[in-house]
């Protein structure tokens, strides 16, 4: 049909352009020295996340807009499930460190590269990586473990959660209860660290004199609170609520904005907030050579 050649079209477009963002801020995070920094290095596992992430879902929808049979296989569907929610739990987690990073530099700028040196750099993304698939492998094994006797027509794009838990031919109560303390961990205990983080920056910033600085401090900190909010508002409304509350129509909706979206604005929101990145990026476009 040709409203699915235009949705292909539409989604192809908005793929590649995140793909390209997201691969764009990595090449120039890696090739000028001036962006070896912790909030650049952990902008660019940010970037490295969101590539992952939409390409979990997004590829497979594009297949489905154009095939006749839109199919996936069993392995398939478990493992897209797996990988989606590993990398969207490793995101949750991975904003906390994020902040943790605003927090430094503004709480403490004299110790910020001391404090934030390359080994706990490093320690941080792979420990948000490793909890992310972890939890995630809980999640997923318990949902393999369903019966499912009945029908096999996923309400989604993606093999999600939720969609596929609602094909099960038996009570879910044990798994759902699993997915809420989950979410407790990587939702809502991450939403509560960064607002503390950022109750301590305020006060932080509250303090300086000149207004010119309290506006510097704050624009540092504008871009981070706005990706948090776009990533968290839609999954939240998702995971945090009750089962009785589930509606496919809505998901998929809302699964568009924090999985497609997102992975495309952030390239965005960070780059036109960042002088250092768009001063990169000219000298490749050739105002200048990046040095290596």
């Amino acid at each position: 049909p040709m409203s699915n050649r235009v949705l292909f079209f539409v989604f192809l477009l908005l793929y590649l352009s995140s793909v390209l963002g997201n691969g764009l801020i990595v090449a120039l995070i890696c090739l000028d020295p001036h962006l070896h920094t912790p909030m650049d290095f952990f902008l660019c596992v940010l970037s490295v996340l969101d590539t992952s992430y939409i390409t979990t879902t997004v590829p497979q929808m594009l297949v489905h807009l154009l095939a006749h049979s839109r199919t996936i296989s069993f392995a398939g569907c478990w493992l897209q499930m797996y990988v989606f929610c590993a990398l969207g739990l490793t995101e949750c987690i991975f904003f906390v460190v994020m902040a943790y990073d605003r927090y430094v530099a503004i709480c403490y700028p004299l110790h910020y590269t001391i404090i934030l040196n390359w080994r706990l750099c490093t320690q941080l993304a792979a420990g948000t990586w490793a909890c992310g698939f972890l939890f995630s492998l809980v999640h997923t094994f318990l949902t393999m473990r369903l019966p499912y006797c009945g029908p096999n027509r996923i309400n989604h794009y993606f093999c999600e959660g939720p969609s596929v838990r609602n094909l099960a031919c038996t009570d879910t109560q044990l798994i759902d209860m699993v997915d809420l303390i989950i979410s407790v961990f990587v939702v809502v205990t991450p939403l509560s660290l960064i607002l503390a983080s950022y109750i301590r920056i305020t006060l932080a910033i509250l303090k300086i004199k000149s207004t010119q600085g309290r506006c510097k401090a704050f624009s540092t900190c504008a871009s981070h609170l706005t990706v948090v909010t776009l990533f968290y508002a839609p999954v939240t409304s998702i995971y945090t609520r009750p089962n009785s509350s589930y509606s496919p129509e809505q998901d998929k909706q809302i699964s568009l904005l924090y999985n497609v979206f997102t992975a495309l604005l952030n390239p965005m929101i960070y780059s036109l907030r960042n002088k250092d990145i768009k001063g990169a990026f000219l000298k490749v476009m050739g105002h200048g050579r990046v040095a290596w």
